[in-house]
């Protein structure tokens, strides 16, 4: 079966589930990190970027983005799957305007974390920055569609937020600054904080269904392994440590705010298991590689390493999970976006 007949089914099926919680989402508005960012970044002065060749290779018209994949993101499937559109906007890109946000948007950054200082380290958008983003997306769409309808859009829409990773690999494990400063206990509970203060806020600005990604297991990550070479490259255990135990207090956050925020429907959408699954067994999935990934050697190439000059990269992306050494292909976005689906956003009713 070829990936577009996969993705065709894939749809189909989220179609059907759709029908069946008859869901009202109006709109889906998109806060986070790299793994669904689409494009913000382009219009930033930093260093992670994607909006060149060969990232976008499998997009509609095979163009860059500004997605850190050969195409869509998870984020993009899920907003097609509820038939409101097949890719959503980033806020910052100039081609679009308040009449395209009103059905979607994105704010947001790759690079970014909860903690400020992620943010810092490769000068992106931090999290309260996309907040204030949100803010202002509100007013122009109130302006838009006059206050009533606006604030119905507000309150229907499907909040989803994808981020923490690269407060764990980048800014905890590599730069040193916050290891030095916290235990990887008290980090994650740091985090943790972080996250519940973002989606009370959220709330008092409106939002009412909300999904609050989990980690993935970070320490399958083709980069990852590629610096545990000294134990031949397996997966770092403590990595998938770190993220199962946080993804436990998320959902102990989740728990608590559901009891303490009136009508909010608040879910935990866990990458972890579904990723892990397919890391550990590729060709159910159809994969044949899912320790390297497809651009470069696919060790350690990423952003501008990731290039249309750079050898090695893959003819044939569908056969890996990974598209470069810290992002999945479209393919594994595909599933990984059914999954969260049918197992978490179906709540949504």
């Amino acid at each position: 079966m070829t990936i577009k007949a996969i993705q065709r089914f894939l749809l189909t099926y989220l179609l059907l589930e759709i029908s069946m919680v008859s869901a009202k989402v109006p709109a889906v508005i998109v806060f986070g990190d790299s793994t669904v960012d689409a494009g913000n970044n382009n219009q930033i002065s930093t260093v992670l970027k994607s909006d060149f060749q060969p990232y976008g290779h499998d997009f509609f018209g095979g163009q860059p983005t500004g997605r850190f994949s050969n195409g869509r993101v998870p984020t993009d499937f899920i907003s097609e799957a509820f038939m409101i559109k097949p890719t959503i906007p980033a806020y910052l890109d100039p081609t679009y305007t308040i009449k395209d946000f009103a059905t979607g948007v994105c704010f947001a950054s790759a690079g970014t974390g909860y903690d400020n200082a992620t943010s810092d380290v490769l000068s992106v958008i931090p999290l309260w920055k996309e907040l204030e983003y949100y803010k202002k997306y509100q007013k122009d769409l109130r302006s838009y569609l006059g206050n009533a309808k606006a604030n119905e859009v507000l309150g229907e829409a499907l909040y989803l937020i994808s981020i923490g990773t690269n407060d764990f690999v980048e800014n905890y494990y590599v730069i040193k600054r916050r290891s030095s400063q916290f235990s990887i206990e008290e980090y994650q509970n740091f985090l943790a904080g972080i996250a519940g203060n973002f989606i009370t806020e959220l709330y008092q600005l409106g939002a009412r269904k909300i999904s609050i990604s989990g980690l993935p297991p970070m320490g399958c990550l083709p980069l990852e392994r590629t610096t545990n070479i000294l134990s031949g490259s397996d997966c770092i255990e403590e990595y998938n440590d770190v993220a199962r135990i946080f993804n436990v207090k998320l959902q102990r956050l989740i728990e608590k705010l559901s009891k303490k925020l009136v009508r909010i429907q608040l879910v935990l959408s866990n990458p972890y298991d579904i990723l892990l699954e397919i890391i550990q067994n590729p060709a159910t999935f159809g994969f044949e590689d899912a320790a390297t990934a497809c651009c470069g050697t696919g060790l350690f190439e990423m952003s501008y390493m990731c290039n249309k000059i750079t050898p090695f990269t893959c003819s044939d992306a569908n056969k890996y999970v990974f598209w470069d050494s810290f992002h999945p292909t479209e393919k594994t976005n595909a599933i990984i976006a059914d999954h969260v689906f049918r197992n978490c956003l179906a709540q949504f009713s």
